[in-house]
């Protein structure tokens, strides 16, 4: 068997691509990914990838933040040390609607950040993950899995049908920067 991990079709122009993307999809050859310099509208829905939940967790995160800054108002002016300051009542909840909006924008936000590193991998430190290194210049890139049931000859070949102007076969997962 074969060394070779994945098969790399690059194209030049992003209209070829996406060509070269309905002729895979018309012969059933699964496409692992693929990677482009720029966003291309309407790729996302061609590949079948799904929306991101990052905002389920945004909004989680929020009301974290949100029930954390609440729970710790009470607890320190309500009933830990109760302040008579005019009459007004210990717990009044107005007043503390902006700082409360505050530790949910803050805690959101953060929530947002470590949630986006750890699901895509995007440690610092962490050697990039990169196919090609033209992928990021001026090459779009369709990587597919060459351990799928189809002959790699027929991808290849479906390849160039499609307009690629280079084919690869990687026998490394990853291209580093190195």
């Amino acid at each position: 068997m074969s060394s070779t991990k994945y098969i790399l079709g690059l194209f030049d122009d992003p209209d070829v691509m996406m060509h070269g993307i309905d002729k895979l999809q018309k012969n059933s050859v699964p496409i692992y990914d693929v990677y482009t310099p720029m966003p291309i509208h309407g790729i996302e829905a061609k590949l079948g990838i799904k929306d991101s939940r990052l905002g389920y967790a945004a909004f989680m995160f929020g009301c974290l933040g949100g029930t954390t800054i609440l729970s710790m108002v009470y607890y320190f002016l309500g009933y830990d040390w109760p302040m008579n300051i005019g009459g007004k009542i210990h717990f009044a909840l107005p007043d503390y609607i902006p700082v409360t909006f505050e530790w949910s924008v803050l805690f959101a936000s953060f929530g947002m950040a470590f949630t986006f590193f750890y699901s895509t991998h995007l440690f610092p430190g962490r050697a990039p993950r990169v196919m090609d290194l033209r992928a990021t210049n001026d090459r779009f890139v369709i990587a597919i899995d060459a351990k799928g049931s189809t002959p790699h000859e027929d991808i290849t070949n479906i390849l160039k049908e499609a307009g690629a102007v280079e084919i690869k076969h990687n026998d490394r997962k990853y291209v580093s920067y190195e």
